[in-house]
């Protein structure tokens, strides 16, 4: 059996994907304000001050823009599919993924038959479930799993989203 990253994304619209991608956005508008403070310390009027000025907006500018990046490419990579080859075909693969969704006390969102699965997961009470996307495509299963499309980043989430995806995989596996 194997299981490997495919190609296809797992597709948030509209306000769901701005919220998914704020820390990212909140991460840029902090950059842009850190570009915006180093071009006003032009007009400053003494040299020392406008150094010091330019020196923290450029440490902020790399800070900002360096952590806006890191979240990007990790919210990113967790929208990616992880595709797994099974022996079965589309529909007992979707009946095992369904049953083990609603042992796991997931809340089905979409649920076409063969097709395509999705769960929200339950919170906690310091944080929102994630969101688990499942796909068949013959004898092929595509699980992707994120942060609630409201929280956007967490790095305890993130953790859990991995633990979803095995928990998909084993389900599928023969």
């Amino acid at each position: 059996m194997l299981v490997g990253m495919a190609t296809e994304k797992m597709q948030l619209l509209g306000v769901e994907r701005a919220k998914y991608f704020a820390p990212t956005a909140i991460c840029g508008y902090l950059a842009g304000l850190c570009i915006a403070l180093s071009v006003t310390s032009i007009f400053l009027q003494g040299m020392r001050d406008a150094l010091a000025v330019t020196a923290a907006a450029l440490f902020g500018l790399t800070l900002s823009g360096g952590l806006g990046l890191v979240f990007w490419r990790a919210q990113e990579r967790d929208l990616i599919f992880l595709r797994v080859a099974t022996v079965a075909e589309a529909a007992d693969n979707f009946e095992a993924v369904l049953r083990v969704g609603a042992g796991q006390g997931w809340e089905t969102l979409i649920a076409e038959p063969a097709r395509r699965l999705d769960f929200q997961t339950p919170g906690t009470r310091f944080g929102a479930g994630e969101r688990v996307s499942v796909s068949f495509r013959g004898r092929d299963v595509l699980v992707a799993s994120i942060c609630d499309p409201g929280v956007g980043f967490s790095l305890v989430g993130r953790r859990r989203c991995a633990e979803h995806r095995e928990v998909v995989v084993r389900a599928v596996r023969p």
